[in-house]
């Protein structure tokens, strides 16, 4: 079972921790189960024989022994709740690194909304199995086998009353468990859609209301919402049933103690402080069966969660650290693509067949094509977002995937297609690939990337607050402000997955000639779909259907591509194609 395999791997660590609190709570169900014995003494021994000076000692032990039980108690549950805060925080420290190592094979595969619910939502259900399981099922055990034996000790005849009462509370709760276990299944995927959907609407929220959509989405999420409530009440009303049932065996049950024991005491066979003490234990018991009752109803969903956690934790990344990495190379700023292909999982066909190019130090090449023919696809494999399923992709001389993975993402400058900012700052933004970069290297590659003067009018500068995601910048001044990030790096290999698409073609014109001598040493790979953003590089590579089919400058391409050339003749013209 993989709540039994997550709970033993991750809560080893705090057995000492467990143990001090099995200790703890021993000690306070002791003190507790003490009790009504002392308080029959008391009202045998002090009240009925009205010895004043025996009740004040009774009295005493009495206070005495619910100090112990307080103190006793505060203590395990402080070990508990920081054994199991502990074991919650080590299972999302391990779901973070597995997640983050993840290519965007595995993400595609779970989906963001899913990784963020089993991160957050499904911890959660484990780690709130754990604390219950740290202070109810250690005190329920104690509880049922201590207390039966001293309410035993206290009358014997009265004992078929617990024979009847606690086989009838089990039966009874264990039903009712029994039929929550399927909502509690249901559950976590009606949270997972609940996210999907609102995830989706939040960030299309400016497609939703450009095609006036917002009744449709409304609808949508409302069937989400309802969904997840309609299965949450299920599994509320059989909960609800829980303590009234409850309350109902143990009222009958203390009805047939006084009934019974009244007459045992009537006949001179019992004492009135054993009839007390005899129904306090009665009670202790029935409350034990409901906590474990309670812990088992806790089980079903704490399972269906650890199975989600499990699944992550459990799935490899495709893109891993070798296992003897590369960390020495003898040529520098070099990228070359060797008969490379690759398909995703399940595809009919490859996305990219065949492509074999080279990108020296120095030169820029430049891929072109239209919509779907790979080109992003192509770019991944640089950085090993994804990996060749065909081929080898190399930089300086070394396929990527014997590099060591931060020795690689050391040399590719990555501007991804969608430019993407972190909550912070400008500076921080900057700085995350070199932390130790200083101000007047950012406000030079701000320079460069045609994002100063936007900058310096920002209230605070470079120390200027970025919202997450960007979203308080245009979307042309978030992709300088990548581009400018990537350049504070110094990379030997500038990766553009066209990152120059939002900006006018003036500004595009003055970042690309402001960019030339910043990548002079650096190999460069440019993916565009505006022909005037690559018609000055080294190499043009034309792709369609994932294969090459146009290679050279703009001037050969436009003798020796149609493709290329219907596609300069789209958007610059037909005098530019002569």
């Amino acid at each position: 079972m993989k709540l039994w395999q997550l709970i033993k791997s991750h809560l080893g660590p705090y057995r000492n921790l467990l143990l001090v609190v099995v200790v703890l709570q021993s000690i306070a169900t002791f003190a507790a189960l003490t009790l009504p014995t002392v308080n029959a003494l008391l009202i045998d021994n002090g009240v009925l024989k009205a010895d004043n000076d025996y009740i004040l000692t009774m009295g005493a032990v009495m206070i005495g022994f619910t100090i112990i039980q307080i103190i006793f108690t505060v203590g395990a549950v402080w070990f508990a709740a920081r054994a199991a805060m502990g074991f919650g925080r080590d299972i999302r420290r391990d779901l973070f690194h597995t997640v983050t190592g993840y290519s965007a094979r595995e993400v595609g595969q779970f989906g963001a909304p899913s990784l963020i619910t089993r991160t957050t939502n499904d911890v959660q259900q484990i780690q709130m199995l754990v604390v219950m399981a740290c202070t109810m099922m250690i005190t329920a055990p104690i509880t049922m086998v201590i207390g039966i034996f001293f309410a035993v000790r206290e009358d014997p005849g009265l004992s078929m009353i617990l024979v009847v009462a606690i086989p009838a509370a089990v039966v009874a709760l264990g039903s009712i468990v029994y039929r929550m276990i399927p909502s509690f299944q249901a559950m976590q995927f009606r949270i997972d859609r609940v996210n999907l959907v609102l995830r989706e609407q939040i960030t299309g929220m400016r497609v939703v209301r450009a095609f006036v959509r917002e009744p449709e989405e409304v609808a949508r999420f409302s069937q989400a919402n309802d969904e997840l409530t309609q299965t949450s009440l299920r599994a509320g009303r059989l909960m609800a049933a829980t303590f009234p049932t409850v309350m109902l065996i143990i009222n009958v049950s203390s009805v047939a103690v006084i009934w019974i024991g009244g007459d045992r005491i009537g006949a001179g066979q019992m004492e009135i402080g054993s009839l007390v003490a005899y129904l306090s234990y009665l009670m202790q018991i029935l409350f034990a069966v409901v906590m474990m009752t309670f812990m088992v109803s806790m089980i079903p969903r704490a399972g269906v969660a650890a199975e989600r956690v499990a699944e992550v934790l459990d799935t490899p990344s495709t893109v891993r650290q070798p296992e003897q990495p590369v960390t020495e190379v003898t040529e520098r700023g070099t990228l070359e693509f060797r008969d490379v292909g690759f398909a995703y999982p399940g595809a009919d066909r490859p996305v990219l067949c065949n492509l074999s190019f080279r990108v020296e130090a120095g030169t820029t090449t430049a891929i072109i094509g239209s919509t779907g023919a790979g080109k992003t696809t192509l770019v991944n494999l640089v950085s090993r977002l994804s990996d060749a399923t065909d081929g080898s992709v190399l930089v300086d001389g070394v396929d990527v995937r014997d590099l060591d993975l931060d020795l690689l993402w050391s040399k590719v400058g990555y501007v991804p297609q969608r430019p993407f900012l972190f909550s912070g700052t400008v500076a921080s933004n900057l700085r995350y690939g070199r932390p130790d970069a200083g101000d007047g290297e950012l406000w030079e590659s701000l320079e460069v990337a045609q994002a100063s003067g936007f900058v310096q009018a920002m209230p605070d500068g470079i120390d200027s607050p970025i919202t997450q995601g960007g979203t308080n910048v245009s979307g042309g001044q978030r992709q300088r402000l990548c581009i400018a990030r990537a350049l504070v790096v110094k990379p030997e290999i500038f990766v553009f997955d066209d990152s120059f698409s939002a900006l006018d073609l003036a500004t595009d014109a003055r970042l690309r000639a402001a960019l030339k001598p910043h990548t002079a040493d650096a190999a460069v790979l440019i993916v565009a779909q505006r022909v005037s953003t690559i018609i000055d590089a080294d190499q043009i590579l034309v792709l369609e259907d994932g294969e090459i089919i146009g290679r050279g400058t703009h001037g050969e391409l436009l003798e020796t591509c149609p493709t290329y050339a219907e596609i300069v003749e789209s958007q610059i013209g037909q005098g530019a194609v002569a």
